[in-house]
């Protein structure tokens, strides 16, 4: 198929879509609002995702998706000290700046926004953050919270994030643990526990997450924690969709034993379960088809494009969106605080944000199991075991 006719394709199945949501308008819900783990804050189903704005999209586009999403009822907004991505020394803190821009224009008053962000965990590369490699000490989370707040002009943050572990854990689709990286020189689980109790007692974060973390690192924080009197992580953030499950058979009990709230990201799967990458051979230009060509691997090869084309199937039987689907799914799950999206365009936006509207049910449910069973998680099939 040409990039050009699956672009008519596309535009179709919008129209489509936009004509079957009126026929199930009988079966939506409202925007809701649960408690995130064990703090106070009152999180919208929705959170949005910022990681492209100062990159594939503007300011001024950044703001128009931060309008719509408030007048949505979204109240949640997730942010990192590397957006946009990918992270580069030339356009680090871009998207604070166009959050901060906003909320000043808006004047949206700093009490209605949960603003979550992330500090980077520990890379050998990222030497423009602070002079060196990132490293997840005291002095480099007391850094780059300050920095955090100058960008965001707030004297706050609601929810911080320990972006990626400090210590060897697999990250990013790599399916195995290789104990030859282990580190003898990693920042122990109570420097960073402590300095998450020092930022909370200053006043500069009101809770504490984390982020691409095991059931292990979830556990020992827990526990490092209570020993030293220090408030647990209320949430982890990592990767979870259709085509992505495997935190359901470890991570979710500990979850839910520890009362930390979940945050899935990347509910879409790069936006490849939206099926706009299906038949395609030439990447779209400003797409992360063609911007992360490595890493959008795992979902574009082997049985990833087999799977989304059943959920495609799915959808289009209780019309919906392939988004709407995805993203209903994810916020549909029990063990789910609030589910991140992202997108470039309105209409994007509109398009997932109406996933949260879709009201699950039984049929739906047996019909994604029937996928499952089938495709279990079939970007592992994909990822080399390298990296």
């Amino acid at each position: 198929m040409s990039l050009n006719s699956a672009t008519a394709v596309a535009a179709a199945l919008l129209v489509s879509f936009d004509a079957a949501s009126a026929m199930v308008a009988a079966a939506t819900k409202p925007m809701t609002y649960t408690r995130l783990g064990s703090s106070d804050l009152m999180v919208s189903d929705c959170c949005l995702g910022t990681m492209t704005w100062g990159k594939q999209n503007t300011a001024k586009e950044a703001a128009d998706q931060l309008s719509a999403a408030w007048d949505m009822g979204v109240n949640f907004l997730d942010t990192a000290e590397g957006y946009p991505v990918p992270m580069t020394a030339e356009t680090q803190g871009e998207t604070d700046r166009c959050i901060a821009k906003w909320m000043k224009t808006a004047k949206q008053p700093r009490d209605s926004v949960i603003l979550a962000t992330k500090v980077c965990g520990r890379n050998d590369r990222f030497t423009w953050f602070r002079d060196g490699p990132t490293i997840v000490n005291r002095d480099q989370v007391i850094a780059s919270v300050d920095a955090s707040l100058s960008r965001l002009e707030t004297d706050h943050i609601d929810l911080l994030q320990i972006h990626w572990p400090d210590r060897y854990v697999p990250l990013f689709g790599t399916t195995r643990y290789d104990v030859s990286k282990e580190r003898d020189d990693e920042v122990s689980f109570a420097e960073q526990v402590e300095v998450m109790g020092e930022l909370i007692k200053a006043g500069k974060i009101r809770h504490w997450g984390l982020s691409n973390e095991t059931p292990f690192g979830v556990c020992e924080f827990a526990r490092v924690c209570d020993a030293l009197g220090v408030p647990r992580p209320v949430s982890v953030q990592n990767s979870y969709s259709l085509l992505q499950r495997s935190d359901e058979t470890g991570l979710v009990e500990a979850m839910r034993r520890l009362d930390v709230g979940y945050l899935p990201y990347s509910p879409l799967s790069a936006g490849v379960l939206s099926g706009k990458y299906r038949g395609l051979q030439t990447p779209p230009a400003g797409s992360r088809m063609e911007l992360f060509q490595g890493y959008m691997d795992r979902y574009l090869k082997s049985q990833a494009p087999a799977s989304v084309d059943r959920y495609c199937d799915v959808a289009a039987q209780f019309g919906l969106s392939p988004s709407q689907l995805a993203i209903a799914f994810c916020a549909s799950r029990p063990f789910v605080a609030s589910t991140i999206i992202g997108a470039t365009s309105m209409e994007q936006l509109r398009d997932n944000i109406a996933g949260f509207n879709v009201e699950w049910n039984d049929e739906m449910e047996a019909a994604v199991a029937a996928v499952f069973e089938s495709y279990p998680d079939p970007w592992r099939m994909l990822v080399r075991d390298g990296g």
